[in-house]
C-alpha cells in the first residue's frame, strides 16, 4: 500500500511538473508576492505595480547608478522610515542586492530557479540546470526601464574589481568619497587614498599612494598631493574644455559617429528569433521525457550570448549619453567654473593620473586634458 501511495504521488508529481512546463512556456508565470516590493497580483493572478512601493524600487537604482553603496542606501531607506518586501524597517545588503539583479522590474521572468527534488517531502533546491528554464519576456508592466536594469548589471561587475594593481592585487569600490579609486599613480599604477595628515603639527588632507602606505611590493616614491590641488587641477581642467569647447564638440561628434557603425540590433533579433523555436523544442522533449541537455545546452549559450549584446549596445548608449552630457555641460556653460562642484566632478570626471610634473584628467566622454602643477 506503501508503494502504491508512493508511485502515485510520484504520478501526481510528474503531472503536475508537466502542467507547470506547459504554462512556463506560453509565459503564465507563478510569482510569490508576498514579500515581493513593487508589485501584488490582480484578480486574475497576474503581476500588477504598486505605485508607492515602485518609487522606492526606483529610487534603489538610482541610487546605485549614482555612485551609492548598498549598504548606503539601505541606511537611507532605514533613516526615511520605509519597511523592506518583508514589512521589516531593518534592510540588508542582501534585499538591496536581490532587487538590483531581479529581472521581474524590467518586466520579463525567468521561470523554474528551483526545482523538487523530492517529491515527498517537497524539498526544493536552486536550479543549476537540472532541468529546464524558461525566460518570458515582457509578462508583465516593468518597473524599471531595461537599459538602465543593463546599466545596473554592468556596474554590479565593475564594482567586484575597480582596478587591478600592477602587482595583480584588486581593489574593490568604495563610495567613501568621489576621489576614492579614480586618482591613480603614473609611476606605479596603484591608486591614491585619502589620508588625514599631521606633519609637524600642521593637519591637512592629502592623497598619497598606496604604495608608500603598505606593502605593495612596489617600490614608488609618488609625490603626496594636498586634496585642494587635486580639486584645483579639476576645475583648471574643465576650464580649458570649456575655453577650446569647439574643438572639444567636433572630436565628441566624431565618436558618435564611430560608435553608431558598431551597433548590433539585428543580431539580437536573430538571437530572439532562435530562443523562441528552442523553447518550443524544450517544451516536446520535456513533455514526451527526452533527453533535452542539447537543446538546454544551446538555449544557454544564446542567453549568454544575448547578454554580452545587450551590455555592448548598454556600454554604447551609456558612452553616447556621457558624450551627449559632455556636450550639453560645454554648450551650456557661458562661463568658467569659479570654485570645486563635488556633483559635476561626480558627472563629468573619469580618472585622474598623477606624475611628477603633471596630472592627466579623463573625462567620462573619453576626452583627455594635461594640467601641469
Amino acid at each position: 500500500m506503501a508503494s502504491l501511495a508512493q508511485q502515485e504521488s510520484q504520478s501526481l508529481s510528474q503531472n503536475v511538473k508537466l502542467g507547470l512546463q506547459y504554462r512556463y512556456q506560453q509565459g503564465e508565470i507563478q510569482v510569490n508576492c508576498a514579500r515581493f516590493l513593487g508589485y501584488t497580483k490582480d484578480e486574475n493572478k497576474r503581476l500588477v505595480v504598486v505605485p508607492e512601493e515602485a518609487e522606492i524600487i526606483k529610487r534603489i537604482y538610482r541610487e546605485y547608478l549614482e555612485g551609492a553603496s548598498m549598504l548606503k542606501i539601505a541606511r537611507g531607506l532605514e533613516a526615511d522610515g520605509i519597511l523592506n518586501g518583508a514589512g521589516k524597517e531593518r534592510w540588508h545588503t542582501s534585499n538591496i542586492n536581490q532587487i538590483l539583479r531581479n529581472e521581474k522590474y524590467i518586466g520579463d521572468a525567468l521561470l523554474q530557479k528551483t526545482y523538487t527534488v523530492d517529491f515527498l517531502t517537497k524539498k526544493r533546491v536552486k536550479n543549476n540546470g537540472i532541468v529546464p528554464q524558461y525566460y518570458v519576456e515582457n509578462s508583465h508592466e516593468a518597473i524599471i526601464p531595461r537599459e538602465v536594469f543593463m546599466q545596473v548589471q554592468e556596474e554590479l561587475v565593475r564594482r567586484r574589481i575597480v582596478h587591478t594593481s600592477p602587482n595583480g592585487k584588486t581593489r574593490t569600490y568604495s563610495s567613501n568619497h568621489c576621489f576614492a579609486q579614480i586618482v591613480i599613480c603614473g609611476n606605479c599604477g596603484e591608486v591614491f587614498r585619502r589620508v588625514h595628515w599631521n606633519n609637524r603639527g600642521k593637519k591637512s588632507i592629502v592623497w598619497r599612494c598606496v604604495s608608500r602606505l603598505e606593502n605593495t611590493g612596489l617600490f614608488c616614491d609618488a609625490r603626496t598631493v594636498l586634496e585642494s590641488t587635486i580639486e584645483q587641477v579639476l576645475v583648471t581642467a574643465i576650464n580649458r574644455a570649456l575655453c577650446d569647447k569647439d574643438s572639444f564638440l567636433s572630436t565628441l561628434q566624431d565618436n558618435i559617429s564611430i560608435i553608431i557603425t558598431h551597433e548590433s540590433d539585428q543580431a539580437l533579433a536573430d538571437i530572439d528569433k532562435r530562443l523562441g523555436e528552442l523553447q518550443t523544442d524544450l517544451l516536446k522533449l520535456a513533455t514526451s521525457n527526452a533527453d533535452y541537455d542539447k537543446v538546454g545546452d544551446e538555449i544557454h549559450r544564446l542567453r549568454d550570448q544575448k547578454q554580452k549584446l545587450q551590455l555592448e549596445n548598454v556600454n554604447r548608449e551609456e558612452l553616447k549619453k556621457r558624450i551627449a552630457d559632455m556636450s550639453a555641460f560645454l554648450k551650456e556653460q557661458p562661463t568658467d567654473i569659479t570654485e570645486y562642484d563635488e556633483q559635476l566632478i561626480r558627472r563629468l570626471i573619469e580618472k585622474v593620473t598623477i606624475y611628477e610634473d603633471k596630472f592627466t584628467v579623463e573625462f567620462k566622454s573619453g576626452l583627455t586634458v594635461d594640467v601641469n602643477k
